[in-house]
């Protein structure tokens, strides 16, 4: 008797140090899954590929999503498309990502940055269901974010770098940024690299009773001030790494409503702020998630 097998999906998620694959359909029906360290493109790519073309009797490979760090050429009519462009990550500026996994797997696949794939995850299984326009933000080895717009991810020149808004700086700070393109942004401010650079230890072991956090509240809160009053979304996430430390986030949300100053008379920019400004439900695996999304939508599911 033939063996029927079942339609899965393919899903990666590509960070600076890790790209985490996985098979299935959903949070909740995960075939296989596999953490392949960053190293040079060829190896980590060929990794993915090996993973995603490995047997698994019962099931069947029928599209892949991809989220990745950016930025990255989404445009079809480029030829750089599938390809990271200028990055700070040794090796991989014009890496190709998609040309290969095309090549080697034959089944459609999509792909988007990390940040835009969390947003799609959050969406569909985690702090953002219902809502729509919604932004997430990534606070960690950089700053991040993704924007989900009448259901879809904005797309437009490249895609939003919203870690690199500029940042008014507080008079009493004299850091001068660690961003390599424009030193005090919003990423060369307070990412996590900025934090321990300032505080000369990592992130982890700065004490939560540092004055660190109240300087990196108040850049976090300009910059989403700034997204807020552009996109105007019915909720912000807030991930990474950074945004373990428990007391940032009480911060962020007072420091918002100072900044807002009332302007927007809306109840979840004051008494509901805490509804408003919220962690990520999906935690790490949110940009793996929303990869998943993108397979479905490669394959017309979604």
């Amino acid at each position: 008797m033939a063996v029927v097998e079942r339609d899965v999906y393919g899903a990666v998620e590509g960070g600076g140090t890790k790209f985490v694959c996985l098979v299935g359909t959903s949070p909740d029906d995960i075939v296989d899954e596999i953490t392949i360290p960053t190293t040079t493109p060829t190896e980590t790519i060929g990794a993915v590929i090996e993973f995603l073309r490995r047997p698994r009797p019962g099931v069947r490979l029928v599209s892949v999503g991809v989220a990745t760090f950016g930025p990255i050429d989404l445009d079809p009519r480029s030829e750089t498309y599938g390809c990271v462009l200028k990055t700070t990550k040794p090796e991989w500026s014009g890496a190709r990502i998609l040309g290969p996994l095309a090549r080697r797997l034959g089944v459609p696949i999509a792909w988007d940055t990390d940040v835009n794939g969390a947003v799609l995850g959050e969406a569909r299984w985690g702090a953002a269901q219902g809502l729509d326009p919604v932004l997430y933000l990534t606070i960690g080895t950089g700053i991040g974010g993704g924007a989900l717009v009448n259901g879809a991810p904005i797309h437009g020149l490249i895609h939003p770098e919203m870690g690199h808004l500029p940042v008014p700086i507080r008079e009493d700070d004299t850091f001068p940024g660690i961003c390599s393109f424009h030193g005090r942004c919003l990423e060369g401010m307070a990412s996590g690299p900025a934090l321990a650079a300032r505080c000369g230890r990592p992130v982890p072991e700065i004490p939560a009773d540092d004055p660190v956090w109240d300087l990196a509240a108040w850049y976090l809160a300009h910059g989403i001030s700034g997204l807020v009053l552009t996109l105007s979304p019915r909720r912000v996430i807030l991930g990474g790494g950074v945004m373990r430390q428990a007391t940032l986030l009480p911060r962020i949300r007072r420091m918002l409503v100072e900044v807002l100053n009332g302007y927007l008379e809306a109840p979840e920019l004051g008494e509901r702020i805490d509804e408003y400004l919220v962690p990520s439900a999906l935690g790490q695996k949110a940009g793996l998630y929303g990869a998943i999304v993108l397979a479905e939508r490669a394959r017309g599911a979604g």
